[in-house]
């Protein structure tokens, strides 16, 4: 009860100050009413749907909206408080001089019309931007192509490509033609081999079951392989009983299974080709900060050779740099995901790479290289939390390994 008390003293705060450039803006009555209206609903549709559910802390589409909404009102008033506040000051400063310079009334100068113009066009950016996200952006799929070589690649998978996607969150999605039409992209890359990267479900097994004929039209003619993210294991939702949270788990590995993944629980796999062999290993979710450590990178890799090429799939890219980098086996390539770039960011190649997530995550989107090894991380395929993306849009990977050194 208290953190929504003081949930609503921030949220009125911020709103009185974005109510006040409205009303220095413009003098239409109407457009302030309808200012009022729109953070009583907003703020109100939020508390509701995060009170009342019946799901505890699952985040349904229609909370995910809730909670987008707020997020777009707020961004609004977070930007224009500054600079009001700012305006607020001076005017507080004006009239104390006034007060001491001419013995008068102490009297505070009016608001500045250009201020709050100004500040309501700089607010108008983030403020657009989220609704875009919103509408458009969470379904702007792309796909990301890379080459990587390796002086041991093994000869018969020179060209060898893999396509890998991630948090898929299907517990979010609300538009069933754009999903299929991402399912067609990612078959449209005829890669040799599909690896999955966890986070299925956002809590439960059951939000798959909806997606599941569609998800099953994945192909690669080497197979399809998958872990578990840390949404997998159904830790954030309130379960009646340690046993139907396990049998939760089970139905997943299940639905997996039924979808044609080859789900690799702290195990490995041999790819074959031409009397060749490359290893694929799977950890289950290990990361930092709190989150399930699950992982057994010396159980998956215990059926794979030292001088064998290795593929590793580990779902938080925090895992590379705790212990694959500096793991006596030479892990060529790791491929994760977990970050979703944090959904919001500016990414122009060649120019510039950020999203606010970088500082929780060293390895946060894109290719990174250490020692030899490369790490992958996939910028999520589907979105949680916030239903949208901005700048950073959900990727389709496509990594094509060739033999021999990088031409210069």
């Amino acid at each position: 009860m208290i953190r929504w008390i003081i949930f609503i003293i921030i949220y009125v705060l911020f709103t009185i100050y974005g109510f006040q450039a409205i009303k220095t803006v413009t003098k239409q009555t109407w457009i302030h009413y309808l200012f009022i209206a729109i953070a009583l609903i907003v703020v109100g549709n939020f508390i509701f749907q995060f009170t009342t559910s019946a799901e505890g802390r699952v985040l349904s589409p229609i909370k995910s909206y809730a909670f987008g909404f707020l997020l777009v009102f707020m961004s609004l008033n977070i930007v224009l408080l500054p600079i009001l506040l700012g305006e607020d000051i001076i005017r507080g400063v004006l009239g104390l001089y006034d007060k001491l310079a001419t013995k008068e009334a102490f009297y505070i100068p009016s608001r500045r019309k250009f201020v709050s113009q100004i500040a309501l066009g700089i607010a108008a950016i983030p403020f657009t931007s989220l609704l875009y996200g919103m509408y458009k952006g969470k379904y702007n799929f792309r796909v990301l192509n890379y080459t990587l070589h390796f002086e041991d690649l093994p000869e018969a998978f020179d060209g060898y490509r893999i396509t890998q996607i991630s948090d898929i969150h299907s517990g979010s999605f609300d538009n069933k033609e754009k999903i299929e039409y991402a399912v067609d992209l990612v078959n449209e890359q005829k890669s040799d081999v599909l690896l999955f990267t966890g986070d299925m479900v956002n809590n439960k097994a059951s939000e798959m079951v909806p997606w599941k004929s569609t998800f099953e039209r994945l192909e690669a003619k080497d197979g399809k392989f998958s872990v578990l993210g840390n949404h997998d294991y159904g830790d954030y939702v309130d379960w009646d009983t340690p046993k139907k949270k396990a049998q939760n788990l089970e139905d997943l590995k299940a639905i997996q299974k039924e979808i044609g993944f080859d789900l690799l629980l702290n195990e490995s796999r041999y790819l074959e080709k031409n009397g060749e062999r490359l290893a694929l290993i799977g950890v289950e979710n290990w990361g930092k900060g709190g989150f399930k450590k699950a992982g057994d990178l010396r159980k998956a890799s215990e059926q794979i050779k030292p001088d064998d090429f290795k593929i590793l799939m580990s779902h938080d890219p925090s895992h590379w740099d705790a212990e694959v980098v500096n793991d006596d086996y030479h892990y060529h390539l790791t491929l994760s995901g977990h970050t979703h770039g944090m959904q919001f960011g500016i990414e122009i190649p060649g120019w510039i790479k950020w999203s606010p997530v970088k500082w929780r995550y060293k390895q946060w989107a894109g290719i990174y290289e250490s020692l030899g090894q490369y790490i992958n991380v996939n910028r999520g395929f589907g979105y949680l939390g916030y239903p949208g993306r901005v700048g950073i849009w959900p990727e389709i990977t496509v990594i094509e390994l060739k033999k021999g050194a990088k031409e210069a």
